[in-house]
């Protein structure tokens, strides 16, 4: 049996806003509500229960500072539908460097932590890929 991630850790002056955030954007449930830890995770039964890493947020002192060196990529179906609703949910674009000409943008979380918003893949690479999607089935052991 392999490692497995469990969770992605990001510090925090508000986890529960953020946590509140990420799980409104992602479609996913908080599972854990107090501080000084709040974690979202996919909904159980999903086909991403137990195999995406959860994400944790920890309440630190201190405010985000430069660039992160780790984001998310999300990749909808509606780029632009997704960045407006997101921002209807305290995201916000930023400019990190990415230039005009890119196919992505770049957003930040509320706390300004960055992620990117990509196009959504080529109709023959969607069709393989919700093929594998939908093919998958957990082991359970």
């Amino acid at each position: 049996m392999g490692l497995r991630i469990g969770a992605l850790v990001v510090d925090s002056q508000d986890p529960g806003r953020l946590a509140r955030f990420w799980a409104e954007a992602l479609g996913w449930v908080i599972s854990q509500a107090e501080d000084p830890e709040w974690v979202v995770e996919p909904p159980e039964g999903s086909r991403e229960d137990c195999v995406v890493a959860d994400l944790l947020f920890i309440k630190v002192p201190e405010p985000k500072t430069g660039k992160n060196r780790l984001h998310l990529d999300l990749r909808p179906e509606d780029q632009s539908a997704e960045i407006a609703r997101l921002e209807g949910l305290g995201a916000t674009c930023v400019d990190v460097g990415q230039g005009n000409n890119q196919t992505w943008v770049v957003m930040a979380d509320p706390e300004g932590n960055e992620f990117c918003v990509q196009h959504a893949h080529p109709p023959q690479i969607r069709t393989q890929w919700l093929q594998r999607y939908e093919a998958y089935q957990p082991v359970h052991t």
